[in-house]
């Protein structure tokens, strides 16, 4: 129970549920998480200077877009990872290390390059007081980045492919 492989199983597990209700719920609650994209996208609540706002986008059609491929790479990062879990749990260590690694790289893009990077510094989101998400952002990059340090930190000198 204590080792390196059942916490990483227990990291992968953990972010797959996750990873899963962010996709569910943005889903199942379609519009208050495409309100927040609309808004960054917009940079209708930053400090308003032309030299930043001329990267605004506001065309509907473009935002949707961007928010349908947001849900469809949290859905598939957290199949990554349920299907990391999986082989975990089925000792396929090699499958497991892979699927794992892939997921939280995913996860990295996605709220790093992403949400710091383009919302925060190119949206300047982080000017918003109220469509400001660099706090929920960070702690899901640092989450990823987590498990994939002790995952590679942990790789077994004597691994034998699956």
């Amino acid at each position: 129970m204590g080792s390196p492989q059942a916490a990483i199983t227990a990291l992968t597990g953990i972010t797959a549920l996750y990873m899963g209700l962010v996709a569910f719920g943005n889903i199942t609650d379609y519009p208050t998480n495409h309100a927040f994209v609309q808004h960054v996208f917009a940079m209708d609540t930053t400090f308003g200077s032309p030299n930043t706002t001329w990267r605004a986008i506001t065309n509907p059609t473009l935002v949707t877009i961007a928010y349908v491929m947001i849900i469809a790479w949290e859905a598939v990062t957290a199949l990554v990872l349920v299907a990391g879990l999986v082989a975990w749990l089925r000792g396929r260590e090699e499958t497991a290390r892979r699927l794992s690694s892939t997921g939280w790289v995913m996860q990295v893009l996605l709220f790093g390059g992403g949400f710091i990077a383009i919302g925060g510094e190119w949206f300047v989101m982080w000017q918003s007081k109220d469509w400001n998400g660099l706090s929920a952002a960070f702690q899901n990059f640092v989450v990823a980045a987590l498990g994939l340090v002790l995952l590679h930190a942990s790789r077994s000198r004597e691994v034998v492919p699956d």
